[in-house]
């Protein structure tokens, strides 16, 4: 159970709601014998919603990652007004796959004060990442999705840092196959005052991000109309190829156990380059990206190394501008490594292979 926008509870008893929340479904877990999660949405940055009761915490299971949308999102659509003014550049989206967040009690100069608290110490799989969901679309003044405010390139790139992350990937709905309708804000009220709020609150909320235009009226039954999916595209390209390559993550994701095992390490290789190893007990995971709009060259001394390239997204296999990659790849410390525009490239090796050598 998602529990939605929870930094609107105001509760200043002794023991708080979510935390009596929490007990309960764990009492109602024990008793149906299957697992139930309760899923937390806040802007708080606040680990005490997953710490434990003991520790002073809620204890709830997971919650939602905004730092990793939004850091994402500037890197690929260079958007940079409202809350996005926040995030610049590889650091903010490699610290938040580290931390499960970035902003941990550092300034913020969108809310113009301190925001968030540290996470250490909480598993990554705690944290639920994306690249789009209903609010991050629904609440753009037109409901573009991400597929038609960036390139096929820049699409396949979010689905691999979003997918081969260490956190929980949430898909929306219709982005496996790159949907290009938009998902905009309708409703259905029959009370006009209520109405003319939302109507209002809307206009207000978009001036921030400075969007020019008339809003769509969320009454209105053609805004509902827009938002519907067009499921036929998935047999048509690009579309097909999208979610191929989203079946072919999934795939791999499950086979490294990801969100489970396995240690990580993450860091920013130049502005807009990032590196993420993974290391399970039998085989070695190597994600390159590169959000940069033009072609970079990493060396990346601690892959030494005989790789099996398992995704190079800018290949002729998925529909990119480059030659396909060999299949295997002799790296040497001082290689340098070639990565397209906006691109990822994922390897594996396996770990008997490297210790014998």
């Amino acid at each position: 159970m998602r529990l939605d926008a929870v930094h609107g509870i105001f509760d200043f008893g002794a023991r708080h709601f979510l935390a009596e929340l929490k007990a309960s479904v764990a009492e109602l877990s024990s008793r149906v014998e299957r697992p139930l999660h309760l899923v937390a949405e806040s802007d708080l940055n606040d680990a005490r919603l997953l710490h434990d009761v003991s520790a002073g915490g809620y204890g709830l299971d997971a919650q939602w990652s905004d730092d990793f949308h939004h850091s994402v999102h500037t890197l690929l659509t260079r958007e940079d007004r409202g809350y996005y003014s926040d995030f610049n550049g590889v650091g903010s989206l490699a610290a938040t796959m580290r931390d499960g967040w970035y902003y941990s009690g550092q300034h913020s100069e969108y809310r113009g004060r301190r925001h968030g608290n540290s996470a250490a110490g909480i598993a990554s799989s705690r944290f639920v990442v994306c690249s789009q969901n209903h609010d991050q679309v629904g609440n753009r003044a037109e409901g573009e999705r991400l597929s038609t405010l960036v390139n096929f390139e820049a699409q396949k790139l979010a689905a691999g840092i979003t997918l081969l992350s260490p956190s929980t990937p949430l898909l929306f709905m219709g982005e496996e196959y790159g949907e290009t309708a938009p998902f905009q804000y309708f409703t259905s009220h029959g009370d006009p005052d209520l109405l003319e709020a939302v109507r209002r609150g809307r206009r207000e909320e978009f001036a921030s991000f400075g969007w020019k235009g008339t809003v769509p009226d969320p009454q209105d039954q053609k805004t509902f109309d827009r938002s519907r999916l067009h499921h036929a595209l998935k047999e048509k390209e690009p579309h097909r190829t999208v979610l191929e390559l989203y079946r072919e993550l999934i795939r791999i994701r499950n086979k490294h156990q990801l969100g489970t095992q396995g240690a990580w390490k993450i860091r920013e290789m130049h502005d807009c380059t990032l590196l993420s190893l993974h290391g399970g007990e039998k085989k070695q995971l190597a994600i390159l990206c590169n959000f940069s709009d033009t072609a970079a060259e990493l060396n990346v001394p601690e892959i030494e190394g005989r790789w099996t390239v398992l995704i190079h997204s800018a290949g002729s296999r998925w529909k990119g501008p480059e030659r396909d990659l060999e299949s295997e790849m002799e790296l040497t410390a001082s290689a340098e490594i070639p990565l397209s525009p906006q691109s990822f490239l994922a390897m594996e090796r396996n770990r008997a292979t490297q210790e014998a050598a």
